[in-house]
């Protein structure tokens, strides 16, 4: 099949999306598949820019961050990609157009634009909109998962623990609700970007007046999620089409899996399959195919856990454009189910494919 993977963009996640869009080329090549890399936000990639990228790797910073104490810029932020849709004729505003995915004669398209537009809903109803096939979960899938606000009521209403959390809180407010120490990270966003275990006060009150400060200087307000730590163990839950994977836990070397743990090789264990009971597997993987279903996702995501030390396993969220590097955690959970990282990725893009009526054999 023609496949047009679609990577990079502006987020301040651009650096995971280019590292797992040029993995993703490579392993469906490697199936097969004819493919394309096209980035929103330059253009199409050669195969000399593909191997660029991969040899730079991920940073241990998201692009445009100085350190994990300054404030934010959410410049950009929530425009993830610069892909427009425009009446044929018209002006495009930046970027490349969706007539420009026609143009490549695509059979499916895979976004593996980690954040904003590209992970939110948007660029999701773009190619509804225009017919196109995609690998992945829609608009009200993406939308829904993307706002951890909206995923965390509506767990809750369904009866799925999840840690207690406010929304832009006063300082004071978030200590005496949620105690310390406490998790800080964006109502919207992923990768671990901006995410901050806050031990005391004094740390919560500089991280509500550094969000302040981002959102001023920039002009856009970017919400913030305080939440209740669970200290336990971490899980993760892997889901391809309606089916849990193995269990994976996660060791940091930060004691929180942040972005310089998840990116940065030697920074954290990840066990697959984790050294867990029967019992407790079983419950985290019904856990996540209750947890995908309920936002209506597709193809594949990825379900995250803390399970405490009496044993009750917390949701914190779930991913619908997982890092897909061939060490990232999806990955290392299908390989653990004997799936070698170009199946993986090629059952995703048939997935697509056959729900279009498009497959070929």
């Amino acid at each position: 099949m023609r496949v047009v993977v679609l990577l990079g963009g502006e987020s301040e996640e651009r650096d995971v999306s280019l590292a797992s869009g040029c993995q993703v080329a490579n392993a469906l090549r490697e199936a097969g598949h004819d493919v394309a890399a096209l980035d929103p936000a330059t253009g199409a990639l050669t195969r000399e820019d593909e191997a660029k990228i991969l040899a730079e790797g991920v940073g241990i910073l998201p692009p445009g961050t100085s350190s994990a104490d300054a404030a934010p810029d959410h410049s950009g932020a929530s425009d993830g990609a610069k892909l427009v849709d425009h009446e044929e004729g018209g002006p495009p505003r930046g970027g490349f157009a969706l007539e420009d995915l026609h143009g490549a004669a695509a059979d499916v398209v895979f976004p593996a634009l980690h954040g904003g537009m590209g992970e939110d809903g948007t660029l999701q109803a773009l190619l509804d909109g225009r017919g196109i096939t995609y690998t992945g979960s829609g608009m009200l899938g993406s939308g829904l998962a993307m706002n951890k606000d909206v995923t965390k009521r509506l767990l809750w209403d369904a009866g799925v623990p999840t840690p207690d959390w406010l929304v832009n809180p006063s300082a004071d407010e978030a200590v005496e609700r949620l105690s310390l120490p406490l998790i800080a990270k964006p109502v919207a966003g992923g990768s671990s970007v901006r995410l901050y275990l806050l031990d005391n006060a004094a740390q919560v009150e500089e991280r509500i007046q550094l969000e302040a400060v981002g959102a001023a200087e920039s002009g856009e307000a970017s919400d913030m999620m305080y939440e209740v730590f669970v200290d336990g163990r971490e899980f993760t839950v892997g889901i391809l089409g309606d089916e849990a994977l193995p269990v994976g836990e996660i060791v940091s070397e930060h004691g929180l899996f942040d972005y310089e743990c998840k990116y940065q090789p030697g920074m954290a264990d990840e066990v697959f399959p984790a050294e867990i009971s029967d019992a407790l597997a079983q419950t985290l993987q019904e856990r996540a195919l209750q947890v995908h279903r309920l936002l209506r996702l597709r193809d594949f995501s990825r379900v995250d856990f803390m399970v405490d030390g009496e044993g009750e396993a917390w949701c914190l969220e779930a991913n619908t454009l997982p890092g897909m590097t061939s060490t990232s955690l999806l990955p290392k959970a299908a390989c653990a189910a004997g799936m070698t990282f170009a199946e993986l990725c090629d059952r995703i893009v048939r997935m697509a494919a056959e729900r279009a009526g498009s497959a070929s054999p």
